[in-house]
């Protein structure tokens, strides 16, 4: 545990005063007070990540898609068969996915790491093998990992982090794939929001009524078996668990995909490196993360708003304000991958747009 204890020991909470030089240098900008909204706040908060006023551009950015398969896919959660993860792994290395579409759009390489996928892949560029095993157990019969898994899964995605920020990366947006991580996604929220099951579990790629109840009731079934409901502590639901908790938690319900974007995302917190969150499945791993270290949210900005339900119970959870809401929830990083320009052009208006003294502008009078 040593790489995760070293990364934990560097987080430090947002810079209260680069916060107020940020806050108070946006008033002062050619433009009426609070007319840029929710960009301003994105602005002030990456300048109290950084602490610095104005913050860095955030730019190179990088995308990382964390690839792993889930035991309870033999449960039958998803309509997709499991080798569609092995498929899709391959489909980004020919840069024929979405996230692929939107990365070049943007401007952002991306890199896929095998954490977890069920079979043995070809050496590939851009492609990182961290495999921690062939796909997690069924969550719905114990623990899907051990907390040995979980940490290792944890520090690999710390060194992925460390890796793409040595080679330039000033910004981190987490992507995933793993068919039936859904179903992990909405136990853990469940878990670290006090949520019942039928609130934070919703269609993933897309299922009928009849499999959306059993997969409810297998989250719910994936909790009860693992003792993680009915006596548990208040931390539990508040989502301020005990580390030993967290990876408890971690191992019992979660993916590895989901350990290791959240200790990608512990890693660009310890860096004073933003990260840009993508759907529920990064809003459970940002759960875990703020767990271990609840400062952890201050370096994160929430990318958008997935149409899955649990989504919206980890972002109330995170205290975190969606940039985009456009009813995504494909995964793989798209809706980071869209909000970073966003991201840019809130650092860049702080950084480039010119006060009312240094243009000469007259101010509206108080």
């Amino acid at each position: 545990m040593a790489v995760l204890a070293e990364t934990l020991a560097e987080i430090r909470p947002a810079d209260p005063r680069a916060l107020a030089e940020a806050r108070s240098h946006h008033d002062r900008l050619t433009k009426p007070r609070g007319s840029l909204g929710v960009l301003e706040d994105v602005a002030i908060r990456l300048a109290g990540a950084a602490g610095v006023s104005p913050p860095p551009m955030p730019e190179p950015a990088a995308l990382a898609i964390f690839a792993a398969d889930h035991g309870v896919h033999a449960r039958g959660v998803s309509p997709w068969p499991q080798e569609v993860t092995v498929q899709m792994v391959a489909n980004f290395l020919a840069g024929g996915a979405v996230a692929n579409a939107f990365a070049a759009q943007a401007g952002v390489p991306v890199t896929v790491v095998d954490v977890g996928v069920a079979t043995d892949l070809p050496e590939a560029p851009g492609l990182v093998n961290h495999k921690i095993g062939y796909g997690t157990a069924d969550l719905s019969r114990g623990p899907a990992m051990t907390v040995d898994q979980a940490v290792q899964a944890l520090e690999a995605g710390i060194l992925v982090a460390r890796n793409l920020m040595a080679t330039g990366a000033r910004c981190l947006i987490t992507g995933d794939m793993g068919i039936g991580n859904t179903t992990a996604s909405a136990a853990l929220i469940s878990v670290f929001t006090g949520k019942d099951a039928a609130e934070v579990t919703g269609r993933g790629t897309g299922i009928d009524d009849a499999t959306h109840e059993r997969k409810v009731g297998i989250v719910r079934e994936s909790i009860r078996v693992n003792g993680l409901s009915g006596d548990l502590p208040t931390e539990l639901a508040s989502g301020l668990k005990a580390p030993s908790e967290a990876l408890r938690a971690l191992a019992a319900v979660g993916g590895f995909e989901h350990a290791a974007i959240a200790g990608f995302i512990l890693c660009g917190a310890a860096a004073r490196v933003p990260v840009i969150l993508d759907g529920v499945i990064a809003g459970a791993a940002a759960l875990v993360a703020a767990a271990l270290d609840p400062a952890v949210t201050d370096h994160c900005i929430a990318g958008h708003r997935s149409v899955e339900p649990g989504h919206s119970a980890a972002l109330d959870q995170l205290g975190l304000r969606p940039l985009v809401d456009l009813e995504l929830r494909l995964g793989e990083g798209t809706g980071g991958l869209l909000a970073h320009p966003m991201v840019c052009a809130a650092v860049r208006a702080l950084r480039e747009v010119a006060t009312f003294d240094s243009a000469g502008v007259t101010e509206k009078p108080v």
